[in-house]
């Protein structure tokens, strides 16, 4: 996967082009920066076209786990034996956010009289669609720029060093993260959050 910024988005935060030895670095601190967020958050941000899962459905709904969904293409059946075949549905409607109302299956011609009793099938479908962004959110890029722009800008690289005196010139690192990797900080932290994946909830019957 692509890194979530790019070393133009550091330079235009900066005000200036990076330095040698900034530019040097910046590719694989945008990575780890990149793999942070995205490990936080449970979110790749790039766009995935045609997924397919196979999801249980609760009260007629199907709720769809990646979002945001920018198309419904295709909800089959899972019959979940060999000698059943599986169902391409039309009665469905997706609700242009993240999930699928089922209709009563009134759509559905030659369906197995199995299908019909109370345990005839798994409750499953496959559900083909596609969900992600179509570019990196704003204040996405601007997390991923902050955490490598206080590593790339740090006094040093030595690792856990929280203050240093040379001389008369003294200075303390007060925000997470030194020279030597990148962190979230509890800010970043607080801006991802509406990004994270939160868990949903189903109802299942023996």
């Amino acid at each position: 996967m692509s890194p979530l910024a790019s070393a133009p988005d550091l330079a235009d935060r900066l005000g200036r082009a990076l330095t040698a030895q900034e530019q040097a670095r910046a590719a694989a601190l945008l990575e780890d920066a990149s793999a942070l967020v995205r490990s936080y958050t449970g979110r790749s941000f790039e766009h995935v076209a045609d997924d397919v899962k196979v999801l249980r459905v609760s009260s007629g709904r199907i709720v769809l786990p990646d979002t945001p969904v920018t198309d419904v293409s295709r909800v089959e059946a899972v019959s979940g034996r060999d000698d059943v075949p599986d169902i391409v549905l039309a009665d469905w409607e997706w609700d242009g956010i993240d999930s699928i109302r089922l209709g009563d299956g009134s759509c559905i011609i030659n369906v197995p009289e199995l299908w019909w009793d109370d345990d005839g099938y798994p409750g499953t479908y496959r559900v083909t669609y596609s969900h992600g962004y179509q570019t990196v959110p704003p204040d996405v890029v601007a997390v991923v720029c902050g955490m490598v722009l206080r590593t790339l800008t740090a006094p040093t690289m030595a690792g856990g060093v929280v203050s240093e005196t040379i001389g008369s010139y003294s200075y303390r690192l007060e925000a997470p993260g030194t020279g030597l990797s990148v962190s979230l900080s509890a800010d970043d932290r607080r801006t991802l959050d509406r990004y994270r994946r939160t868990a949903h909830t189903v109802k299942v019957t023996r």
